[in-house]
C-alpha cells in the first residue's frame, strides 16, 4: 500500500490536481477548467485523480490547497494545509529546482513573480487591477485572430518582423491589434508581437523593481506558449527553464506541504473521518458558502460562512473574537 497526499490549486479560469506518493514523485495529474464553480471544478479534478490511481494501491492520508478558493475548497476536502500561492509556487518549485533565483508565473487571469534566495522566498509581487498580458488576454486575442490560443508560440516563432503592440492593457492593446490588422500586418508578425508585449508588459509591471537574477523558471498555463517563452529569454538576456509541470507547480506545492504536515488522524467528519480519503463522502454533500455582515463592532465584517448540507464547517472574514462563527460540525 502507497501513502498519497492529494495537492489542489484552485484558480478563476483552472482547477489543478496532483497526487504525490511518500517520494515526493507525481503519480496523478489533472488540469481542468474551473468555470465558476471551483466546488465542483475541485470534484471533478479529485475524480480524474482518483481514476488515476485506483489500480495502484494508494491510500491518500493527507491534502493541501492553495489558490483564490483554497478556504473554500480546504473546508470541502477536509485539508490538513491551506497555503497561498506564493507559499505553494515556491515549495514546489524549489523542490523541483534548488538552484532557482526567480520565478515567473503567469495564470489564467493573474502573474506573480517570486524572488527566491538559499530556497526560500524572499521578496514576491502579483498583478493587482489589469489582466493584460495573462492567459485570459492571449485567449481572446487568439479568438480575434481565428487561431487556437494553443497555437500561438509555433506561429509566433515562424516571424521575422514582430509587430510593435502597446500591451499596457487589454483596450489599449485590442486598439493596437485591429490597427495592425487593418493596415495588412502577416498574422505571425502580430501573433509575435502579442507573446512580445506579454513578456514586457510583465516585466514593466509585476516585475517592476525586482531583481530578476538566473537561474529563472518560468510556469503557469502561458509558460506552455513557446512564443512568451522566447520573449522572455530576449527581453531577459538568459534562459529561461520551463518545467514540464510547471502549470501544475502550486498543486504539488500544497500536497508537498501536506506530505509535511503528515498524515490526517484526527478527523471526525468528512473525506478524512475514515483515516483515508474517501471520495464518496465528498459526493454525499451539498457544498455552499454564504456571506453575512457582523454588526457587533465597528468593523462590520464581511463573514464567510462554509455550509455542509445545513452544517457550518468553517468561516472566515472576521477581525476579531466578536464575529467568530461556531461550526456546527
Amino acid at each position: 500500500m502507497t501513502l498519497g497526499y492529494l495537492g489542489i490549486d484552485i484558480g478563476s479560469i483552472s482547477t489543478k490536481g496532483v497526487i504525490i506518493d511518500e517520494d515526493r514523485t507525481i503519480i496523478a495529474r489533472s488540469y481542468l477548467w474551473t468555470e465558476g464553480n471551483p466546488t465542483e471544478a475541485s470534484r471533478n479534478v479529485v475524480r480524474e485523480l482518483e481514476s488515476q490511481v485506483a489500480d495502484a494501491g494508494v491510500r491518500i492520508v493527507g491534502a493541501g490547497t492553495t489558490g483564490s478558493a483554497r478556504r473554500l475548497v480546504g473546508a470541502m476536502l477536509g485539508a490538513s494545509v491551506i497555503k497561498n500561492e506564493i507559499t505553494a509556487h515556491a515549495v514546489g518549485t524549489t523542490y523541483l529546482h534548488p538552484d532557482v533565483r526567480t520565478i515567473l508565473e503567469i495564470g489564467g487571469q493573474d502573474s506573480k513573480i517570486i524572488c527566491v534566495s538559499g530556497g526560500i522566498a524572499v521578496d514576491y509581487a502579483m498583478n493587482t487591477l489589469c489582466a493584460a498580458g495573462t492567459g485570459s488576454f492571449l485567449s481572446s486575442q487568439a479568438h480575434r485572430l481565428g487561431v487556437e490560443v494553443e497555437e500561438f508560440g509555433d506561429i509566433a516563432l515562424t516571424s521575422k518582423r514582430p509587430a510593435n503592440i502597446a500591451a499596457r492593457c487589454t483596450v489599449f492593446a485590442e486598439s493596437d491589434l485591429v490597427h495592425k490588422i487593418q493596415v495588412g500586418y502577416a498574422r505571425e508578425d502580430i501573433i509575435a508581437g502579442l507573446c512580445n508585449a506579454v513578456a514586457s508588459n510583465y516585466l514593466n509591471n509585476v516585475g517592476k523593481g525586482k531583481k530578476i537574477d538566473a537561474p529563472v523558471v518560468f510556469q503557469g498555463g502561458v509558460s506552455k506558449n513557446a512564443g512568451v517563452v522566447h520573449a522572455f529569454e530576449e527581453q531577459l538576456g538568459m534562459p529561461v527553464t520551463v518545467d514540464p509541470d510547471g502549470h501544475l507547480m502550486g498543486a504539488f506545492g500544497a500536497a508537498l506541504l501536506a506530505a509535511d504536515a503528515g498524515p490526517i488522524t484526527d478527523a471526525e467528519s468528512g473525506p478524512f473521518a475514515s483515516g483515508a480519503f474517501d471520495f464518496e463522502a465528498l459526493l454525499d454533500f451539498d457544498f455552499k458558502t454564504r456571506e453575512v455582515e457582523c454588526g457587533k463592532c465597528a468593523n462590520h465584517c464581511e463573514i464567510i460562512c462554509v455550509y455542509r448540507d445545513k452544517d457550518i464547517i468553517d468561516s472566515w472574514g472576521n477581525r476579531c473574537d466578536k464575529g467568530a462563527v461556531k461550526t456546527t460540525a
